[in-house]
């Protein structure tokens, strides 16, 4: 095919309100009844072959634990093996592909997803990672669709990028190959969009993918292979496997051909990580890519002069939508003491009065966390501040177990900057406010800088704009998505490429050409159409 083509202009995909009575909700209640009556037997998918295995492991729903989705597939070091086999025995024909036949792949499955694969992409998060109808609209359906498209743009604007001047009787090209080897994806079981583009975008620009999901996001993962597929992704280009963590590091960080991993999950995971794969770097055909977003402890700034409503409005969404499990999730927050007094009322009433509940009542703010053992470790952490001398509940602090793993919302008021819940990450929803002297504004964001590893998200709530601009210079190193007026969370494909530096990984920028580049390796080509026919150059005349 001799042409250049024009890739369609990506535009953010309109996010569906799913209103009562509306024929979107109905359409989506309907879908999470069927697939809810429905075990499933889910395979690990290997070179296109579905596989199964002896040992099955049932599937439940955080917020309904009595009831079995069905049961996957888990597998072991020879299914790792298989799946490494299969990648790179798809390399050659898939980096070979038309990058724009790559491109149609990926169009094509933006398009099933606004269509036909909407409802059910949305209703297997909201039953496997509990979200509610928004929460996995604007994940699992419109985020998806948005990193299918733009990373097709970007992918097109980086292969046009070529050198802007030839010497006479010289042309310079630069291509883009993918990596050497294979690309491990591990991903989060938080957002389903980030599961698909963490194998997506390095598939993309032509790599072979090995995935791992998070094993309570192995129901929507399903739906994501389903999707690939029946846009036409060829066999073995992203093979799913469900093997335990160790195993399949053993496998994939000593393989030769090991070329990158694309990762979201914890810093401490990552730093592991990170360590084995520099003991084994002698191993390597290549030196690997390296691209992970890891944790955070996201915070909201507060100036004296902010709107206090705003300010309410942002700590209950960005703290408690999908109970506080988003690596962006304000967990803390710096208030003004003469603000607090009308603060604090307003806050404590909107946190307790926030609906909690299943998934399938879409009048629930509240669903679930993810399982028991973030169930344990947050009613753990919650059970603390009883004891301390220096902070207190004042809002929320219940959980219950019974049907699901349900935490209350949660207010903790501290006169301590470094406790406990004001530094350590917890990933539910649980918010930490300490109040400050109002004059001690820069000397408190000073602290807020000092007090966390990481650096993901962050916020600043001020009217006037020297005190933004202060907030802005202060803060320049304490989050990768820093938002002014707003709350910490909701980046938006296209508009706020996400991610952070410090312990919350690699800065990398899901969402953008920056990201696309990593799973690349240039190589620059020189042609001179009339050879050089002699050795000297003109001094030696």
């Amino acid at each position: 095919m001799n042409q250049i083509v024009k890739i369609p202009t990506a535009v953010n995909e309109p996010v569906r309100d799913y209103a009562p009575g509306t024929a979107e909700t109905q359409s989506l209640k309907s879908k999470i009844q069927e697939m809810k009556s429905t075990q499933v037997d889910i395979p690990m998918y290997i070179g296109g072959k579905k596989v199964y295995t002896d040992e099955k492991v049932s599937m439940h729903p955080p917020h309904e634990t009595s009831h079995n989705l069905g049961t996957f597939n888990r597998g072991n070091a020879s299914h790792v093996t298989a799946a490494v086999d299969a990648a790179l025995a798809a390399k050659e024909s898939w980096a070979n592909m038309p990058w724009q036949a790559r491109a149609a792949i990926f169009l094509k499955a933006a398009e099933l997803l606004a269509g036909p694969f909407r409802d059910k992409m949305n209703a297997a998060t909201m039953l496997a990672q509990s979200k509610n109808a928004m929460q996995a609209e604007i994940d699992a359906a419109c985020e998806m669709i948005d990193f299918f498209k733009f990373n097709v743009q970007y992918m097109s604007e980086i292969y046009a990028q070529q050198p802007p001047e030839n010497s006479p009787g010289v042309w310079n090209q630069l291509e883009y190959r993918p990596l050497e080897g294979f690309v491990f994806a591990l991903t989060p079981f938080n957002f389903t969009s980030i599961c698909a583009n963490l194998c997506a975008a390095p598939a993309m620009m032509g790599n072979t993918i090995v995935w791992k999901p998070a094993e309570t996001q192995i129901y929507s993962a399903q739906v994501i292979m389903e999707l690939f597929k029946e846009a036409g992704l060829p066999d073995g280009v992203i093979n799913l496997i469900y093997v335990d963590g160790p195993t399949t590091g053993e496998v994939v960080f000593n393989h030769r051909d090991f070329a990158g991993i694309h990762f979201t999950g914890s810093t401490g995971v990552f730093r592991h990580i990170w360590k084995t794969i520099g003991d084994n770097i002698a191993k390597y055909r290549s030196y690997p890519r390296v691209v992970g977003e890891t944790g955070g402890k996201d915070f909201v700034m507060v100036h004296k002069s902010a709107n206090v409503k705003q300010v309410n409005t942002a700590l209950v969404r960005g703290s408690f939508e999908f109970q506080g499990q988003k690596c962006s999730a304000a967990s803390r927050a710096y208030i003004p003491k003469s603000m607090w007094a009308e603060l604090k009322p307003m806050l404590i009433e909107n946190t307790n009065k926030l609906k909690m509940g299943t998934t399938e009542d879409f009048s629930n703010y509240i669903n679930a966390v993810i399982d028991k053992k973030s169930y344990t470790k947050l009613s753990q952490y919650i059970d603390r501040v009883a004891d301390a001398n220096d902070a207190e509940i004042i809002a929320g602090g219940s959980y219950d177990d019974s049907e699901g793993y349900f935490i209350r919302p949660t207010v903790i008021e501290t006169s301590n900057p470094k406790y406990t819940t004001m530094c350590e990450e917890l990933f539910g929803p649980v918010l930490t406010i300490y109040v400050y002297e109002d004059d001690q504004f820069v000397e408190t964001m000073k602290l807020l800088d000092e007090t966390s590893e990481y650096a993901l998200t962050g916020s600043i709530f001020a009217q006037d704009r020297n005190d933004i601009n202060l907030a802005l210079y202060t803060l320049r190193n304490a989050a990768g998505n820093f938002y002014i007026n707003d709350k910490p969370t909701g980046a938006v494909v296209g508009q706020q490429p996400f991610g952070g530096a410090r312990g919350s990984g690699t800065n990398d920028k899901a969402g953008a050409p920056i990201n696309l580049m990593r799973w690349t390796s240039m190589r620059t080509i020189k042609e001179t159409f009339v050879a050089a026919s002699s050795y000297e150059y003109p001094f030696h005349s």
